[in-house]
């Protein structure tokens, strides 16, 4: 599905108007038109539950500028429609009370699409929060090693920089193994040129992914019995080496190998 939409000759709009979280990123971002709202709430969370951010998170993330990429693949952080607009994400912001009108006047005339989500977007759209963090994130987040994150993000806590606990005690609840492999998949993604390459890779890194015992864990802390304490093996992300990373990264037998839809 997130290749055909990708690839769909016609144009496609997506109205972000409430939660848009993983899966419903990778439907969402195929799409030409984006439209968000005050209502948006948007993010890539994959690694609270032992995975990464698929469905084409890879090439949404890592086209990103500077280390946002990094800081919302580790801590699922969510954005709201102002984030999502400043970032890219999202090519238009509308009232969630003219989401009608539009819908309606795109089915008139599908051939204004553009047209009618600019005479309706908002001209005042609220300040974008993330924007005054782009500094922090860029430097705490500069590392491609996971404990080199959490040791810039420490001792930014030890002078006293309350934003930077808040964001390794976050890390630090996730899996320490998806959060490394999301951090390859972020230095992979950029040099994967078309999006069937994307689609490719990543589905073999998931197939690797589900059958890790992270996986299960996650699902049972928080969807399950949802203690949100899960046991994560192993807990320790320095002894998680590279070698055990690139391992999820190794193609798949050509015979199992995912293959665009052929219709």
């Amino acid at each position: 599905l997130n290749h055909l939409e990708y690839t769909y000759p016609k144009p496609g709009v997506a109205f972000m108007d409430g939660v848009t979280m993983g899966g419903g990123v990778g439907i969402a971002c195929p799409c030409r038109y984006r439209v968000a709202t005050e209502r948006t709430l948007l993010a890539m969370p994959e690694t609270t539950i032992g995975i990464f951010p698929d469905v084409g998170g890879g090439r949404y993330l890592s086209r990103l500028r500077g280390r946002l990429a990094q800081y919302l693949a580790l801590t699922g952080a969510r954005l709201d429609g102002a984030e999502c607009l400043r970032l890219r994400f999202a090519t238009h912001f509308l009232p969630s009370d003219r989401l009608e009108e539009a819908k309606e006047r795109i089915m008139a005339q599908p051939f204004r699409v553009q047209a009618v989500l600019d005479e309706l977007s908002e001209e005042y759209v609220p300040d974008a929060r993330i924007m005054g963090d782009l500094d922090k994130i860029d430097n705490y987040f500069a590392a491609d090693r996971l404990e080199d994150i959490l040791d810039a993000l420490d001792a930014g806590a030890a002078d006293g920089d309350e934003w930077a606990v808040a964001q390794a005690a976050t890390i630090r609840a996730k899996s320490p193994t998806a959060c490394k492999v999301s951090l390859k998949l972020l230095l992979e993604s950029p040099y994967q040129l078309h999006f069937v390459d994307e689609m490719r890779m990543e589905y073999g890194i998931m197939v690797r992914m589900i059958r890790h015992p992270d996986f299960k864990e996650g699902v049972r802390a928080l969807l399950i019995d949802k203690d949100n304490t899960p046991n994560w093996r192993p807990a320790n992300p320095q002894v998680i080496g590279d070698r055990d990373v690139e391992a999820f990264f190794e193609p798949l037998p050509p015979e199992e190998q995912w293959l665009p839809f052929d219709f």
